[in-house]
This record gives structure tokens, C-alpha cells and sequence, in this order.
């Protein structure tokens, strides 16, 4: 048992029999209050019961003793490695002089391995914001929750970003510092309370009618520029990766039914490689046209041949930033006379998914685009004006709510009371029976009125 006293200069300490059955004793520093002491003398107990058990310990006790490393707790940790209760942490200092800077540049260095060069890319952006924030030279042990707080209001007042971005920004320091915890690199994650919120931006999502994005594929100059719109419009495809990479081995030249998808974005997660998207009816027009000028000339492996240059640079480079179509296709926007909307190709495949889920159920809707639900209704799906219309239309009578009837109207199962009320040309020409009289007529048949008891 580890008991508290206080010595002779009234600082605490706590006193226990060691494995050693030796007595030792651990002198708190002089902060430490009553609550405190009890708490080391627990955690003591703890500590040489699982090692007499030889039992490793428990997630919150292991937590617990991590945090002894950090800040004012070092001495104490340094005196329980002296008596015998844990394990010395030689690199421990070097730990705790880990900076911003270093810690940053290894963060980047190790997942460039597993990530592709655009998301190394995007990256980049809230690294930089860190190292500007806190300075490269600052120990990521001595950031705290409150430090945290401060990182985002600079994101808000003086990076002047969007909502949106700080919470995608947030949501990145939140696992770069999970990933120091878990090198236990520091005790705790001082981004674990800060609000990340949605990361989406309604204010960008357009819905593209169909009226709209014909009058800009009448102004494309080739066959491959409309069929390239009409994949993303029509067929859900995110540009420019799946289009450039859709081969016609891959498409159902014979009943025009379905084709296969190739997805870089997802092929990294298993089973999301590749998806068997329908040839919507409003798609395989511009298929048949491109399939017919291949079988006219000499037949291509890929459905679309214009941007072999671009296909072959985004491929060696891993990178499909580089293939970077939205510049022509805003020229074309402008050509039809239209307004050029934000993020011009996703809302193509924004606006599909949204037509796609009014008609089919969202599990089929996101199979067949390769996202999620949760991602679909974040950034894809969008509330048109059309539902609100729908919305204020006589509902049908499957979504009619019946009348709700009187209690001694359904006792017997039967509302022929509310037929005989009903307002009917028949029964205005009625008179009207009295409560008494319905009342003696209901007691006759065997029924009791129902009665307030209050």
C-alpha cells in the first residue's frame, strides 16, 4: 500500500515497498496538493500490481504515465524510473525538443511515400500555415489546447480564409498532431477539441441544366470535347482522370448498356478501383458518335484520342492536376454566351448526381459515381427550387395522412358515425341528429358512450 505524509518542510510525499521490498519514497514538488498526492499513491498501487502480475497496463494507466514525460511532470517521471516503476525513455529529451519544422518536414517525407503528388501537394498548404503560425523553432510538446484555438482564428483573421478551408485545414493539424501522439512524440493531441465542422461550400455548388450545357457542347469544336462534357454531365465521371483513362475495351459496344470506370482517385482503397457505370440515354449519343469515327479510322485503344499528350504526362507524373482541361472548357463556357460557374467540371458530376438521386436510391447513385452517401450529401448532392415546387404539390394519396377519428367512432372497428356527419348532399338533406339521440342509439347496439372522467 502507498501511503501520503508530508515531511518536516511540509512538501508531500509518498511512501510504498517496492519490488525490492525495499521502502522507497517519492517527494512531490510543492504544488502538489492532498488530491494530487492521492492520485500518485493510486497510480502507484496500480503500477506494482501489474508488475507482480507481469501484466502490461491498462490504456488509461499507460496514458497516464506518458503524460508524467511532458512539461513540470519530468522530474517526477525521472524519480519513478529511479525507483524501479517504469521504464527510462532515453531519447526522452530529445522528444520533447522535437520542433514544428523538423516534425513537418518528416511528416511530408513519410507519407509522400504513400499518398500521390497532389494530395502531397495539398499537403503543403496547411503545413506551411503551422510553420507560419507557430514558427519552425517551437517544441510540438509545448503547444497546448489553448494554442490551438489561436491557430484557428489566424486562419479566420489574418489568412482571411473560408470556412470551408479552415475546417479542412483543422482537420489536417488535428492528425498531424495524432500522428506525434502516436510516436509519443507528446501525451495529448492539442487539436482534439477544436471544431472542424463540414468542410463543404455551399456557395459553390451550381446546379448545370440541361439546356445550359447543351449550348456549350454545340459550341465544342470536336467530337471528343463533347463526348468529354457528356461523360461528366451525363455520365457522373470526375474529370479529367476517368474520362482520359475510359478505353473502348471498357465499353459496351454491342448493346450500349454499361461501361467500366477506372478511378485513380479510389483506387487506393480496396474494391474502389474501377465501377461499372449504365450508358444513360443522354450519354450514348456522343459514345456511337465516337465509336463510329474510331471504326472510320485507325481503331484506338483510347475513347478519347485528342488528349493522348495530356494523358501521357498525367500518367508519368501521377499526377492528373497536370492534365488541366477547365482552362478550354471555361472558353467554351464564354463562347455559349453563358456565365462561368465555380469548380466548372465537378458541378457537371455534381449536377448529375443530384438528377440521379431523384430517381434511383442513393446506395445505387453512389455506386454507380464511386463516392459515399456521406460524401454525396456533403458535396454533391444539391436542393433545387424544382423540390420546393414538388414539395407545395398535391402530395399523392399514398402520402396522404387520413383523417384521425373520434375514439367511439372506431370501438367496433366501423366509421359509419363519420360517414353519417360527413357533409354529403344526402345527409344535408338530413336533419340532424341530436347527442342524446345518438347517444340511445349507440347504448342499444351494445356500446357504452365513451364518457370524460375529467
Amino acid at each position: 500500500m502507498a501511503s501520503v505524509s508530508v515531511d518536516s518542510k511540509g512538501n508531500r510525499i509518498v511512501q510504498f515497498f517496492g519490488l525490492d521490498r525495499k521502502r522507497k519514497t517519492i517527494r512531490l514538488p510543492k504544488t502538489a496538493t492532498e488530491k494530487d498526492a492521492q492520485v500518485y499513491a493510486r497510480k502507484i498501487e496500480v503500477i506494482i500490481c501489474q508488475k507482480i502480475l507481469r501484466q502490461p497496463l491498462k490504456d488509461e494507466d499507460a496514458r497516464w504515465v506518458a503524460t508524467l514525460w511532458d512539461g513540470p511532470e519530468l522530474s517526477i517521471a525521472e524519480k519513478f524510473v529511479k525507483a524501479g516503476l517504469i521504464d527510462d525513455r532515453p531519447d526522452k529529451r530529445t522528444k520533447s525538443l522535437t520542433t514544428v519544422g523538423t516534425f513537418a518536414d518528416d511528416f511530408l517525407a513519410r507519407h509522400g511515400q504513400d499518398v500521390k503528388p497532389g494530395t502531397l501537394v495539398m499537403y503543403g498548404m496547411p503545413v506551411r500555415n503551422l510553420k507560419n503560425f507557430f514558427g519552425v523553432d517551437k517544441a510540438i510538446a509545448d503547444i497546448n489546447a489553448g494554442d490551438a484555438d489561436d491557430f484557428r482564428r489566424y486562419l479566420k483573421k489574418t489568412e482571411k480564409l473560408a470556412s470551408a478551408t479552415i475546417n479542412r485545414r483543422c482537420q489536417f493539424a488535428r492528425t498531424f498532431f495524432k500522428d506525434a501522439v502516436r510516436r509519443r512524440l507528446i501525451a495529448s493531441n492539442p487539436f482534439e477539441g477544436v471544431g472542424t465542422g463540414s468542410t463543404a461550400n455551399p456557395k459553390r455548388q451550381v446546379f448545370v441544366d440541361r439546356e445550359s450545357i447543351q449550348k456549350v457542347i454545340d459550341v465544342c469544336p470536336s467530337s471528343d470535347w463533347r463526348l468529354l462534357i457528356a461523360l461528366s454531365r451525363y455520365g457522373g465521371l470526375r474529370v479529367p482522370s476517368e474520362p482520359l483513362l475510359l478505353r473502348w475495351q471498357d465499353v459496351d459496344t454491342v448493346d450500349w448498356k454499361r461501361m467500366t470506370v477506372h478511378s485513380p482517385k479510389t483506387e487506393h482503397h480496396e474494391g474502389h478501383g474501377t465501377r461499372i457505370v449504365p450508358i444513360f440515354p443522354e450519354l450514348r449519343p456522343y459514345l456511337e458518335d465516337a465509336w463510329e469515327l474510331a471504326k472510320d479510322g485507325a481503331e484506338s485503344e483510347w475513347v478519347l484520342t485528342s488528349f493522348q499528350r495530356l494523358r501521357v504526362k498525367a500518367m508519368a507524373a501521377r499526377d492528373w492536376r497536370t492534365a488541366n482541361l477547365s482552362r478550354m472548357f471555361v472558353k467554351f463556357i464564354n463562347r455559349a454566351g453563358l456565365k462561368v460557374w465555380p469548380r466548372v467540371f465537378h458541378n457537371l458530376r455534381s449536377s448529375r448526381q443530384t438528377e440521379l438521386t431523384d430517381i434511383f436510391p442513393s446506395h445505387v447513385v453512389t455506386a454507380w459515381l464511386g463516392n459515399s452517401e456521406k460524401v454525396a450529401d456533403a458535396h454533391y448532392n444539391q436542393i433545387l427550387d424544382s423540390h420546393f415546387e414538388k414539395a407545395i404539390q398535391t402530395p399523392p394519396k399514398a402520402l396522404q395522412i387520413p383523417m384521425q377519428q373520434p375514439p367511439e367512432m372506431v370501438r367496433n372497428g366501423q366509421n359509419s358515425e363519420y360517414h353519417e356527419l360527413a357533409e354529403t348532399p344526402e345527409n344535408k338533406a338530413k336533419p340532424m341528429k341530436s347527442a342524446g339521440s345518438r347517444k340511445r342509439e349507440m347504448s342499444d347496439t351494445g356500446f357504452e358512450p365513451v364518457t370524460s372522467t375529467v
